[in-house]
């Protein structure tokens, strides 16, 4: 049982490879297992078809931002500035969020299975209103996506610059400080 876990998981550490810089529709089984060292029998056993197996990858790596990022509302520039590093450290989620949104929900929500984490993020953004602190004329909704669309500016879903790890932390500052200025600014009462 232990080894099969083990396959299990090199399946989907490789599937999350393959999904991130292929898609659903390019990526191929034969590259998920060999890069796995596993067959495609066992790919099959686990997950079903290359859909479910997508499905599986990409919760893992959505439930994986939201544990790894905690929503503070009464410090918008702080959250955006986390999201901002963890996209540096996670890119592999903007592209698979990226795929999923071109192949398979081309609008409205796209994670359905973080409704209840979205309504305490958005019951903490309507608190932080109430109390002044947050302009009341914006929906919280709308706050939170583009809080969360402005820490994407760099991120590989990015139309003009994807900021990578490597590049000068001079660099990684001045964009934390401008996010960090324009979420204060965007969002105060």
């Amino acid at each position: 049982m232990k080894d099969g876990k083990a396959t299990r998981q090199r399946l989907l550490d490789a599937a999350a490879e393959e999904f991130a810089a292929y898609g659903i529709a390019g990526a191929r089984v034969d590259r998920i297992s060999a890069n796995a060292n596993a067959n495609k029998a066992q790919l099959y056993a686990y997950f079903g078809d290359k859909d479910r197996l997508f499905d599986t990858v990409f919760q893992a790596h959505a439930d994986e931002l939201v544990t790894a990022v905690p929503f503070t509302a009464d410090d918008l520039p702080g959250y955006a500035v986390a999201l901002y590093d963890s996209c540096l450290t996670r890119p592999n989620l903007v592209r698979l969020a990226t795929w999923a949104r071109l192949e398979r929900i081309p609008s409205g929500v796209l994670v359905t299975s973080m409704a209840e984490e979205t309504e305490q993020k958005l019951a903490a953004i309507a608190a932080e209103q109430r109390a002044g602190r947050v302009d009341p004329a914006l929906e919280p909704g709308d706050v939170l996506a583009m809080v969360s669309m402005l820490a994407l500016t760099w991120s590989p879903a990015s139309l003009f610059f994807t900021a990578t790890p490597s590049d000068a932390a001079a660099d990684h500052e001045r964009r934390r400080g401008a996010l960090a200025e324009t979420v204060r600014r965007a969002f105060r009462p």
